[in-house]
């Protein structure tokens, strides 16, 4: 799913196909325009892809040999990922190099809170589920609010119901599913003391990854760009000891090599 631009500086994002829907000379042409039109490509793609995707996306990069895509796998559900990759597109007009928008996703993940309710947990496989809970799902007229990220939680609807959520100002992205619920806007988003709230499409993928299409999925998201740069350009920067990309984090999203001494640093800092 691609989120609609915010500005109109913010660029578009590039959908890339399935080995199912391209061969694999199809997808090293499409990358290597990609290449020659941007210089850089980052990849996102979620951690629940077919396994067939992320060998095709590997392939083609070890072919071209190229140290100029970047693969970076995400758990977040699938608004919550859409969220995520509009706002990497919303830096990547900024003056921050390409390593850096690429490495800033792992960081930027910590502050969605992405979520759902749904009619069913019985096949939900994202969080820790009780047999209890699992029971329930069989009832019907039950409703469940669930968050995956930053941290697992499960409750049943009603009225004490409550999930932890952002401790700072945050907008609130709802794509309805086939269920029907206001807890989302008349609960949730007062308790986190959301200061908007958006409705976009469900994502294509959100039936199978959350185990049911009787839901709405839900993500929390900082829509100021002045924001998200502040809170990237406030992390050490490292450069790549292989590649030569400036990079934030222990890792470097281009090469997948680890920045030596990261986290001996860390601890010196913190000492």
């Amino acid at each position: 799913m691609v989120l609609p631009s915010t500005d109109q500086q913010t660029p578009p994002a590039i959908p890339l196909r399935t080995p199912q829907q391209q061969s694999l000379e199809q997808s090293l042409v499409e990358m290597q325009t990609l290449l020659e039109q941007h210089g850089h490509v980052v990849v996102v793609y979620s951690s629940a892809a077919p396994a067939a995707t992320e060998q095709r996306l590997r392939s083609v990069r070890s072919i071209l040999e190229s140290d100029r895509i970047a693969l970076f796998k995400s758990d977040l559900p699938p608004l919550g990922l859409a969220v995520l990759i509009r706002q990497m597109r919303q830096l990547s007009v900024t003056d921050l190099s390409a390593g850096v928008v690429a490495s800033a996703g792992r960081l930027l993940t910590h502050y969605i809170h992405a979520g759902a309710v749904l009619n069913t947990v019985a096949k939900l496989d994202r969080v820790p589920v009780s047999l209890k809970s699992h029971a329930k799902s069989w009832m019907p007229g039950k409703q469940f609010g669930v968050v995956t990220n930053p941290a697992p939680q499960l409750v049943e609807i009603g009225p004490e119901a409550r999930l932890a959520g952002p401790e700072f100002g945050t907008w609130l992205l709802v794509a309805k599913g086939q269920l029907q619920t206001d807890w989302i806007s008349s609960n949730l988003a007062n308790a986190w003391s959301v200061q908007g709230l958006l409705e976009a499409e469900l994502p294509a993928e959100s039936a199978r990854w959350w185990g049911t299409g009787k839901l709405v999925e839900f993500a929390t998201f900082l829509p100021d760009l002045s924001v998200l740069y502040q809170l990237v350009t406030a992390v050490r920067r490292d450069l790549c000891h292989w590649c030569g990309l400036e990079l934030i984090g222990d890792r470097c999203v281009f090469c997948s090599v680890t920045t030596p001494g990261y986290h001996r640093r860390d601890r010196a800092e913190a000492s």
